[in-house]
């Protein structure tokens, strides 16, 4: 049993190491063809990006891996496969509650880690790409890793979701930690400053708390900035943007 826990938390870490590697590449690739230049004097904070994301990429994987486990073999989570198991619409309202779970979490967890000690020991590390990259996404250090990498696997033992919404719960997760960093707006300007974009989180609204640290925490929602005070608009980029 134990051997079968561990090649699954491997598994699953090279799993989540190699979506990054394709996420990441895939953005900074459409960065060098839509703003060329973008990243240009920025390799060696890259390879730092790469390095910490891919330690993190084995945080990561290891909870995941064994909850995977835990599901398959023991039927330990709410993970369900059956779409008849719940209506029709609870579908996208699983994904819905997921987000918002996580984006909670994150807000909550982001704001602590900019804690003066926390920062330095940990947070740190994500804020050292200046700018940031399609490759910071994962950049963490290993402690700021483990909070987020708890937060999936966490609720799948709360809250039931078919097995499919968690996939889309994972893409949605994946594009926009890449997307929100990549130093331009991939969104069109009438999404982005018009009504969707007052409550959801594009990189417009990240770079900002990129400028200036101590604002605009959320990951997908604008939600807990606005009811916290912390919301600061939209910021603007060093380099033209879409």
């Amino acid at each position: 049993m134990l051997a079968a826990i561990l090649l699954s938390a491997l598994a699953m870490s090279a799993i989540v190491a190699v979506r990054y590697l394709v996420t990441s590449g895939g953005f900074a690739f459409a960065t060098r063809v839509r703003q060329p230049g973008l990243y240009a004097g920025l390799d060696p904070q890259i390879r730092r990006e790469i390095a910490w994301s891919l330690a993190s990429a084995f945080i990561y994987g290891i909870p995941a891996g064994v909850v995977a486990w835990g599901w398959q073999a023991q039927g330990w989570t709410r993970i369900y496969t059956d779409a008849d198991a719940y209506p029709l619409w609870y579908l996208p309202v699983s994904v819905l509650l997921y987000l918002a779970a996580h984006d909670s979490w994150f807000y909550w967890t982001h704001r602590w880690m900019h804690r003066p000690r926390l920062f330095r020991a940990a947070h740190a590390v994500h804020h050292a790409s200046r700018p940031p990259t399609a490759w910071a996404a994962m950049s963490f250090h290993p402690w700021e890793a483990l909070s987020g990498a708890i937060v999936i696997p966490a609720l799948v033992f709360l809250i039931p979701i078919h097995v499919a919404a968690l996939g889309c719960v994972l893409t949605i997760m994946t594009v926009m930690g890449v997307s929100n960093h990549m130093g331009w707006e991939m969104f069109p300007r009438w999404m982005v400053q018009g009504p969707a974009g007052r409550w959801l989180i594009t990189a417009s609204h990240h770079q900002r708390h990129h400028e200036q640290y101590n604002c605009n925490y959320g990951l997908y929602f604008r939600v807990w900035d606005r009811l916290c005070g912390t919301d600061r608009g939209l910021g603007e980029f060093e380099k033209g943007r879409r």
